[in-house]
Parts: C-alpha cells; sequence; structure tokens
C-alpha cells in the first residue's frame, strides 16, 4: 500500500472591495507612493468596511468560494481549521463559526494562531490529521481583518497590511503529491518586536491602554526585517537541501507577502528564476494569515500537476519556516 500524504485538492479566496491606494494613505499619515512602493512593493490594500463583519466574514466567502468550485458537499468536510491573528470574539474559536455557516456541520473547528505563519503551520497540522487516516477532507482557511488592529496614524504600520482570506482543501494522496517535508521555526526573543500590547492576559483593556493606543499592532521594522530576511531564506535553502531539489526543479516559490525585498532575497538564496516567484503583494499588502492561500488562489490556473512549490513565512513570536508540496491536479479555469 502507497504511504498516504495530504494533497491540496481546491483553493478559494475573497479580498473586500474596497481598495486602500497609496494615494489615499498619503492624506492620511505622513508619506507618499514611491516611498511605501520602493520600500515595499505595496500599491494598494483591501479593508473589510462591512457594518459589524470581522474575519469569519471572509473566511466564510472564502470557503464558500471554494465549495462552489470544487461542487463540494460541505456536509463531506471532518475538520475547519482558521489560522488567525484577528478572530473574531476572544475565547470562541472563529472555526467553529464559519463551519455552521457554511454547512460543515459533521466536522469540528478550530483557531490556529502563529501571526503571519498560521497558514503555513495550518499546512502542517491539516496534513497530519489527513496522513493518519483517519481523516479524509480537512478545510484549512487562513483569514485576517488587520484593519482592525491597526492604527492609521502610525506609518510603519498602516501601510502594510491589509484584509483577506484565502482556502484550501486538504485530502489523502497515494500518488506521491501532496505535501511531503516541512521545516518549522519559533523563537520567543521576537514578542518583544512585533506584537500588540494590550488586550491579553498581562495587559487586560483598560480606559488608559486604549488612550496609549496599546491596542494596535506594534513593530520594530527594522529587527522584523533584518530576521525575516535571514530565517525565511535559509528555511526554503533547508528544505531544497533536505529533498535534493534544485532551482531548477522548483517550479514555484510560495512567499508570505510581507516586504517584496524579503521575498526576493528569499528567491535569490534559492537561486530561482523571478518569474517562478508568486506575488500578490502589490495588490493586497501583507494579510497575514491570507498571504499563502491567496497566492494559491491567484494563480491556480498556472499550477500544473506534479509541480514543485516551496513555501516560506516569517511571523510575529518569532514564527517561521518552509513547506514542500507537490502540486495534485491541473486547474480548470
Amino acid at each position: 500500500m502507497n504511504k498516504i500524504t495530504a494533497a491540496i485538492t481546491a483553493v478559494g479566496g475573497y479580498v473586500p472591495d474596497f481598495v486602500l491606494t497609496n494615494k489615499l494613505l498619503e492624506g492620511m499619515v505622513d508619506t507618499n507612493d514611491e516611498w511605501i512602493t520602493s520600500r515595499t512593493g505595496i500599491k494598494e490594500r483591501r479593508i473589510l468596511k462591512e457594518e459589524g463583519e470581522g474575519t469569519s466574514y471572509m473566511a466564510i466567502k472564502a470557503a464558500e468560494d471554494l465549495i462552489q468550485k470544487k461542487n463540494l458537499d460541505p456536509k463531506e468536510i471532518d475538520l475547519v481549521l482558521v489560522g488567525t491573528a484577528t478572530p473574531d470574539l476572544m475565547v470562541a474559536a472563529t472555526a467553529a463559526k464559519v463551519a455552521t455557516e457554511i454547512g460543515a456541520t459533521n466536522a469540528f473547528a478550530y483557531d490556529l494562531q502563529a501571526a503571519c505563519s498560521s497558514f503555513l503551520y495550518g499546512m502542517s497540522t491539516a496534513a497530519s490529521y489527513v496522513a493518519s487516516g483517519r481523516y479524509k477532507k480537512v478545510l484549512l482557511i487562513g483569514a485576517d481583518k488587520m484593519s482592525s488592529i491597526i492604527d492609521y496614524t502610525d506609518r510603519t504600520t498602516c501601510i502594510i497590511f491589509g484584509d483577506g482570506a484565502g482556502a484550501a482543501l486538504f485530502e489523502p494522496n497515494t500518488e506521491g503529491e501532496g505535501l511531503l517535508d516541512e521545516y518549522l521555526r519559533s523563537d520567543g526573543i521576537g514578542r518583544e518586536f512585533l506584537k500588540m500590547e494590550a488586550g491579553g492576559s498581562i495587559l487586560p483593556a483598560t480606559e488608559e491602554t486604549v488612550k496609549n493606543r496599546q491596542h494596535y499592532v506594534y513593530q520594530d521594522g527594522k529587527s522584523v526585517f533584518k530576521f525575516a530576511v535571514s530565517n525565511m531564506a535559509d528555511a526554503a535553502a533547508k528544505i531544497m537541501e533536505r529533498n535534493s531539489l534544485s532551482h531548477e526543479d522548483v517550479n514555484w516559490l510560495v512567499p508570505h507577502q510581507a516586504n517584496k525585498r524579503i521575498i526576493d532575497a528569499t528567491a535569490n538564496r534559492m537561486d530561482l528564476d523571478h518569474s517562478k516567484v508568486m506575488m500578490n503583494i502589490h495588490r493586497y499588502g501583507n494579510t497575514t494569515s491570507g498571504t499563502l492561500p491567496l497566492l494559491l488562489y491567484d494563480y491556480e490556473s498556472q499550477l500544473k500537476k506534479g509541480d514543485n512549490l516551496v513555501f516560506a513565512a516569517f511571523g510575529g513570536g518569532f514564527t517561521w519556516g518552509s513547506i514542500y508540496l507537490k502540486w495534485a491536479y491541473n486547474s480548470n479555469n
């Protein structure tokens, strides 16, 4: 009997309608289009403006897109995982809400939080459930409403982040496709450089924390950039080395969309032609947990069965890593 691996068999995505351009940001903070583009590669990002809607709204939309395209009966889904740094509510899992709303009534559901590495870590989790043989269909969603925790008077963060969601279905595969290797790491030194100070158990919300704007994301950009450049590139190189992959063997790099310079550094370390690098940061900015699945969503029509994909991400915590996955289907798009 051939070994069971977990393959991605469908993808879906959703981004909000409202487009926050660099030009619009020029009227909000002291910045300009040239400065943002040259340092990040971002031209615009999407913002969820629907009143009373949170991360689950976008996660549901991405899941419904996948279900419709795959012609999938949601009752067949065994597990729904939502990677997110911006859950709808504290305590109550956003994934449970999503599963119920999409009709996945036979699934159990929970959230994963590893900042910008949430979807990457979620791939490992989803694949492990499928490879165990106990579960046949695991739906992994990466979704974040970053606009809910961004200070739009802070030009170091408000230029970077956007809102969005992507979804991927993992199913058993015995043909040698799917998730083949992973290299995942973390280092707690990083939580001082990228965090939201208040709202957790150390510093619960008070009138003072709100006045001090401590419920927004804080980032020490230089430190995060330095760690991200070296660790994302190292992880991707490690995966290639462990699996005897040359730059010619890799069909696509699927990199977290935090900064174009970080993406370029990773591709250069892999000696990879930039035509093989998935990129949509100019359109969406950094959607945190949503970046990797949104890349698959945007590039699905270009992917071919048997393609070698290397995923790489870096996030707060610090969390980072790389995954080697062989693509399992040809798109009908």
